[in-house]
């Protein structure tokens, strides 16, 4: 599986404003393949963005905001998919997309305990610095990555 990580210079269309941006964390454009299950079909869809705290699933079939669901996030360094539940807090519609905002669902992740919290939050930091770069991903996180 192909893994593209752009630097917020090469990443096409205009930089979002304060208003646009409806996450709490800094989130790396990055793009990876995602699936989940909605009833009984699965999709594969792939993620736009991450941060330690939520990503976006680019989709043109987004879930209803609020459902909380688990998805498997492929990863080319581990051999098994990232499971994370999740909970979709906001969407865009196809009908309201745009370049600058494509179709898809803002996700919050969602963890079980505190344990759980860090373990994962641990290895998306991993993940931005290892495909990042540890400026950028510092820059990202708002300071050193604790790898």
């Amino acid at each position: 599986m192909g893994l593209a990580a752009r630097a917020s210079g090469d990443y096409p269309g205009p930089p979002m404003t304060e208003e646009d941006d409806r996450r709490r964390d800094f989130r790396a454009p990055i793009e990876l393949k995602v699936e989940y299950r909605r009833l009984n079909t699965f999709f594969a869809d792939y993620t736009k963005n991450i941060s330690r705290g939520g990503t976006f699933i680019g989709t043109e079939r987004p879930l209803d905001i609020g459902t909380e669901f688990v998805f498997a996030l492929g990863i080319p360094q581990l051999e098994e998919p990232l499971r994370l539940r999740g909970k979709v807090m906001w969407t865009t519609s196809t009908d309201d997309a745009s370049k600058a905002n494509p179709a898809g669902m803002g996700i919050e992740f969602l963890w079980d305990d505190e344990g759980e919290r860090r373990t994962k939050e641990s290895r998306v930091e991993r993940l931005l610095t290892e495909e990042l770069g540890e400026m950028l991903a510092e820059k990202l996180l708002g300071r050193k990555p604790q790898l």
